[in-house]
């Protein structure tokens, strides 16, 4: 087909999905089938969508979400392991006009960083924290996470953990929920359109509340998966990932405007 042929087909009014100028033209390094790439898009789309690219600075550790900066075409910022909340808090004052996010997974925020996301959240500091829970390590190769599932294996849980000698996993969306300084808490999941959908209003949400200076840090967690790190196939992942990651990681909003969501 032509391109002056497709150009006339796909006519704006048509248009159901375009690729977002503030993605960068790398090809995807995250495993097929991972989630990753899902949220880098969603945050981008509003990021554009609301105008504030110029304005928007991104944080990223180490882990999967480091490569957030070969993506993402906008500022980014590096932090060490663990302490993207800090590094963040430390633009945001420096530059407050500034729409500041970290962009963590769940080995990053919810062990090494465990200090500086509730510290950063009970200060209430003005910024936007992605959390990408996939319960394990999945950059470094499969160890048990601290949200790693009773009974889920891994590469240092090879016979599944056992709450007795390793621990219960953290719930951190809902323990960072009691903090004052917590303004929003949700958590979403990006496997089906439904769910992009839901995860995209509540990024929506998050990057509102900044630019708006409403109080407090802005949460949301995505559900996602990790079919390398649990040796599965992508569509096997997801389906492992809904029966067995949102009874534990239930979705939904769990705080608005500072306030509990009645369920």
């Amino acid at each position: 087909m032509s391109k002056d042929l497709l150009n006339e087909i796909i006519q704006p009014e048509n248009l159901v999905y375009k690729k977002t100028k503030l993605m960068t033209n790398n090809t995807l390094s995250y495993c097929p089938g991972c989630g990753h790439g899902t949220a880098h898009r969603l945050i981008m789309d509003v990021v554009e969508e609301l105008d504030i690219w110029k304005d928007t600075i991104g944080v990223a550790p180490v882990g999967c979400s480091v490569l957030a900066y070969d993506f993402m075409n906008i500022d980014m910022q590096q932090a060490a392991h663990g302490r993207a909340p800090a590094v963040a808090t430390g633009i945001k004052r420096c530059y407050p006009d500034k729409v500041v996010f970290t962009y963590q997974g769940d080995g990053d925020l919810a062990a090494i960083g465990t200090a500086e996301t509730i510290h950063a959240i009970n200060r209430g500091e003005n910024i936007i924290i992605v959390f990408i829970n996939n319960g394990i390590y999945g950059m470094t190769g499969g160890q048990m996470a601290p949200t790693t599932l009773p009974g889920m294996k891994s590469s240092t849980s090879p016979y599944g953990r056992d709450t007795e000698m390793m621990g219960n996993p953290l719930k951190m969306t809902e323990l960072i929920s009691a903090l004052p300084g917590a303004y929003m808490v949700t958590r979403q999941a990006v496997h089906t359109p439904a769910h992009v959908r839901k995860a995209k209003r509540a990024l929506k949400m998050a990057f509102k509340n900044q630019i708006e200076k409403k109080g407090g840090v802005s949460f949301v967690e995505i559900v996602s998966n990790c079919n390398s790190g649990w040796k599965m196939t992508p569509v096997h992942s997801n389906q492992w990932m809904v029966e067995n990651m949102f009874p534990f990681y239930p979705l939904g909003d769990i705080k608005i405007d500072g306030e509990f969501v009645n369920k």
